[in-house]
């Protein structure tokens, strides 16, 4: 209670602080005007002396004159006003009212609603009772397995949070001694892997290729832990084995699943053709996705011989460069022509296409996608 009295009594000197100097303030404008005046004065008694002595013509005194003595009264109806305004009821009742009516209005809404004399929570209290607060249910946690380092569950729940709060070092314990005590399962050697993968900047070493194979070995249809296996051979530089992991991920995987872009990336890396995935529609050939050509155009350019057949191609590519700029409201169309331009080699009609394209749809994420995928720059295209 102490300490609300002392917060009380220097309110309330700001208070006091507050109300004299704007008191004083008034005073001293009527002094300033006072001194102002004086001023004056002293210069037309100057101006009288040098006009007494020649220095100044008749004329150029009179005009000084009535200069100065406009400003003398100006100056004089100003302090008369000042000295009138002054008084304690115009200025300290105002500041009064500014100064001391909130505190007062606050101090009583407090001692009506508050409670100044009870303590904080302590830590012990609010452990028992965490609500939704994360930090406090991992304390709790942490407090729980420190006196139950054996628990496997609390490990083993613990371990995720770590790894979503990035604090990677405890993940990994916890990860290893929710496989020590509860055994092994494809949860938890993949979540140690990519805790393992994160730790080191991306790069998957040993110890995470080993738990990433295991967890494959539990668990052969998640294509999460084979797809790091094959990021291991990727980055060891074994093409050939991370080609074949990532075209098993593709095959084995429905059309549609989220990751069939990224392994698809992967695959034409190492050196692959991009996989469809299970259930696909059937497309046409490559020529169709070029430039949208007829059955007649496929079965005759089956016939064709190569620089033929790659003229024909060039003519599908700019038929439909054209239909674009008549009709540029066609998404297909854009994508289809900075994919055509990429496979021809032209890179630089490909980053033209796509600026052209993005200009028509500036929030296609088709378009962003497929320029990441082929390595078309997009940062400035939408400008």
């Amino acid at each position: 209670m102490l300490l609300w009295i002392v917060l009380a009594a220097l309110t309330a000197a700001v208070a006091a602080v507050l109300i004299l100097s704007l008191a004083r303030g008034a005073r001293s404008a009527g002094a300033d005007r006072a001194g102002e005046i004086a001023v004056y004065r002293d210069q037309l008694k100057e101006l009288e002396r040098d006009r007494a002595q020649g220095l100044i013509e008749a004329e150029q005194a009179e005009y000084a004159r009535a200069e100065i003595g406009r400003r003398l009264l100006a100056a004089a109806d100003a302090g008369n006003e000042a000295s009138q305004g002054a008084g304690p009821r115009k200025i300290g009742y105002p500041a009064m009212v500014v100064t001391v009516v909130p505190p007062a209005i606050g101090l009583c809404l407090y001692l009506l609603l508050g409670n100044p004399g009870m303590p904080d929570q302590p830590l012990e209290a609010r452990l028992a009772n965490p609500g939704n607060n994360i930090a406090l249910l991992v304390a709790k946690a942490e407090r729980h397995l420190a006196q139950n380092p054996n628990d496997g569950a609390g490990w083993d729940l613990l371990a995720p949070i770590y790894f979503r709060s990035m604090r990677l070092g405890d993940a990994e314990m916890a990860y290893r001694n929710a496989i020590r005590i509860l055994g092994t399962n494809p949860a938890r050697l993949a979540g140690l892997g990519e805790t393992l993968v994160a730790a080191n900047d991306g790069i998957v070493t040993e110890d995470a290729r080993l738990a990433f194979e295991d967890a494959a070995k539990l668990d052969p249809a998640n294509p999460r832990p084979r797809f790091y296996v094959g990021l291991s051979h990727e980055q060891a530089g074994r093409r050939t084995e991370a080609l074949a992991a990532f075209e098993a991920i593709a095959k084995e995987s429905p059309a549609d699943a989220p990751w069939m872009e990224l392994v698809n990336q992967h695959i034409t890396k190492n050196g692959g053709t991009a996989v469809a995935g299970k259930n696909a529609p059937q497309t046409a050939s490559p020529e169709k996705a070029l430039g949208d050509p007829s059955q007649e155009d496929v079965a005759a350019a089956a016939n064709l011989n190569q620089g033929d057949r790659q003229a024909m191609i060039r003519g599908m590519v700019d038929g439909l460069a054209a239909r674009l700029k008549e009709d540029p409201d066609n998404l297909e169309g854009w994508l289809r022509l900075v994919r055509s331009y990429s496979v021809l080699g032209e890179r630089d009609k490909a980053q033209e296409a796509l600026k052209s394209g993005l200009k028509q749809f500036p929030s296609s994420g088709e378009l962003v996608a497929l320029a990441n995928e082929i390595g078309l720059a997009v940062e400035g295209t939408m400008q």
